[in-house]
């Protein structure tokens, strides 16, 4: 169960979460690399949909707003004031000072509602993450730096005067030294595996290594052990602590001389004796190093692939990052139980990873095109029944027109949300006319999908309006027109539309009116339109996540 909320991140954080009440927070805001990035909404033969719709603009602009942000900021003491002002010594008043002037105040909020054993991890590029990284020295301390993690992200590139780029970087801080950290571990590869030939006698694969490590020291370590002596050879006893932690308890095993260590270890059968070879005596003893159940993880991933073009999981989202990344990071760093948190929600990677694991969880998107993608990829995966509650979204139609005042687009967005349509971007030309689309197929020998076409109106409305969508549905041979309005419609419009005819399914000849008229009042009170149902057509407006089973205790992940 979660809570997604609509609206400027900043805003939703002041607002309605509490101090001290997250347990890890994730963030893959837009990077500073100046590119217009779009969702792409793929037809099922793997070609691109001729329209699409801008998910947001990663462009920040040096303006009155910016400079307004950055005055606010270095008017409060602290270091984020001094790094702040450091900053636009430096960059002076340019778009990354206005990437660095949008982050700084959220980064200070998250912070806030982060709990004292919370963490944060900040996923970035090369672009920005040397400045990101000083400003999180700021808002945390530089001593609650954990990790710089890269992420190989992409193979490689062919760049011509530079070395190629394809990873990106994750920064992990900590609130305190006493954080939440879980042991998690990853599935060995085969090369590696293959390194262990050797079985003892209860079944479990091993490797000789190094018993001593080079240098002279006196005591205990270097002292002689069962007729062996290092310091001869000028090295000294190297003992692996925490075989012998594991065999007495950490306690017990510090209390320990080495020599009483090496016993131990042999005891417990960790000590490879090599024979004696001809005309010299035996080799010294070496550790038997016995193949874990997995590596811990590193701070290079390259075992996570990024999403390809046939991935399962990939829903056309240009950003979207792997689930098993999350999963990795949500694991790491929160139990079970625990609430992670998403300011930058995106098509809800993070949320899916948290619901996944028993974590409860928040996001946050400043899109109403992202909130409807994220609910419909938790359905799509989770089933129906899932809980997730919605704040920030209109809840009555008066709530509606004050959204349609507000931002127009947001509004369509919406809307289209209401009748599970996939939103097109409004230009000239093939499109003109048409907000949003909702596919289906109810012939499975049909070479493309049936389309219903979708349009949404915020102000007033008329007859034309019913006459234009009309002349885009013959346009496009689709097989029905919705016309959303806030307003209910006059009598000609009703009358217009009802002169359209039906569409008749293909299989079972059932008819659906082709033109029909739905308020939001309607839509919000339960009355949808009339399709074929999923039963008798199958829906393809969205490229569908896969179906998952929620994965229980993550101290080890193989596979992911």
């Amino acid at each position: 169960m979660g809570t997604l909320y609509y609206g400027d991140n900043l805003d939703i954080l002041r607002r309605y979460v509490e101090h001290d009440t997250v347990d890890l927070v994730y963030l893959d805001p837009p990077f500073n690399s100046a590119q217009n990035y779009n969702a792409f909404f793929h037809e099922k033969d793997g070609t691109e949909a001729a329209s699409q719709i801008q998910a947001f603009q990663d462009t920040w602009r040096w303006n009155q707003e910016s400079q307004k942000v950055y005055e606010g900021l270095i008017l409060q003491p602290g270091k984020v004031s001094e790094v702040m002002q450091a900053f636009h010594t430096f960059l002076g008043a340019n778009d990354m000072m206005a990437y660095l002037a949008m982050m700084a105040p959220r980064l200070v909020e998250l912070r806030r509602v982060l709990k004292p054993t919370g963490s944060l991890y900040l996923h970035c590029d090369p672009t920005a993450s040397h400045y990101l990284k000083l400003l999180l020295d700021a808002v945390f301390g530089h001593d609650k730096f954990r990790s710089e993690i890269i992420w190989k992200r992409t193979s490689a590139h062919s760049a011509a005067v530079r070395w190629n780029d394809v990873h990106d970087t994750i920064l992990f801080y900590s609130v305190s030294d006493n954080y939440v950290w879980n042991r998690v571990l990853i599935k060995h590869s085969d090369e590696y595996a293959s390194r262990y030939k050797n079985k003892d006698a209860r079944g479990r694969m091993w490797a000789d290594d190094n018993l001593t490590g080079p240098g002279i020291r006196h005591g205990d370590s270097g002292a002689e052990w069962r007729g062996f002596n290092p310091t001869a050879k000028g090295s000294h006893w190297k003992v692996n602590l925490s075989t012998v932690e594991a065999i007495v308890g950490k306690e017990k095993a510090a209390k320990l001389p080495t020599t009483q260590k090496l016993d131990l270890l042999d005891q417990h059968g960790y000590i490879h004796w090599p024979h004696a070879r001809e005309g010299a005596g035996p080799g010294f003893p070496r550790f038997k190093r016995h193949l874990s159940d997995g590596a811990p993880v590193q701070d290079v991933i390259t075992d996570i692939p990024p999403i390809n073009s046939q991935a399962s999981e990939r829903l056309g989202y240009p950003t979207q990052k792997p689930v098993a990344l999350l999963e990795r990071i949500i694991s790491s760093s929160s139990n079970p139980g625990s609430l992670v948190l998403d300011p930058f929600g995106g098509c809800g990677t993070t949320i899916d990873a948290a619901e996944k694991l028993g974590r409860k969880w928040i996001g946050i998107d400043i899109t109403q095109l992202a909130t409807s993608l994220i609910k419909n990829r938790l359905r799509d995966t989770y089933g129906d029944k899932i809980e997730i509650v919605t704040v920030g979204e209109p809840t009555t139609p008066n709530e509606a027109s004050v959204l349609a005042g507000q931002d127009k687009y947001q509004f369509q967005w919406w809307a289209l949300g209401l009748v599970g349509a996939r939103p097109v971007e409004q230009k000239k030309g093939a499109d003109h006319g048409i907000d949003g689309k909702v596919l289906f197929r109810d012939d499975p020998k049909a070479s493309k999908p049936e389309q219903i076409i979708i349009q949404v109106k915020g102000g007033k409305t008329g007859v034309k309006d019913v006459r234009d969508l009309r002349g885009v549905l013959d346009r496009e041979k689709a097989a029905i027109g919705v016309l959303i309005s806030l307003q209910p419609p006059t009598g000609p419009m009703e009358a217009e539309a009802a002169s359209a005819g039906f569409y008749i399914h293909k299989t079972n000849a059932q008819q659906y009116p082709r033109l029909q008229l739905r308020t939001v009042k309607q839509l919000m009170d339960g009355h949808g339109m009339e399709r074929p149902s999923t039963v008798a057509a199958v829906d393809e407006t969205f490229k569908k996540a896969p179906q998952s089973k929620k994965k229980q205790g993550h101290q080890k992940e193989f596979g992911l």
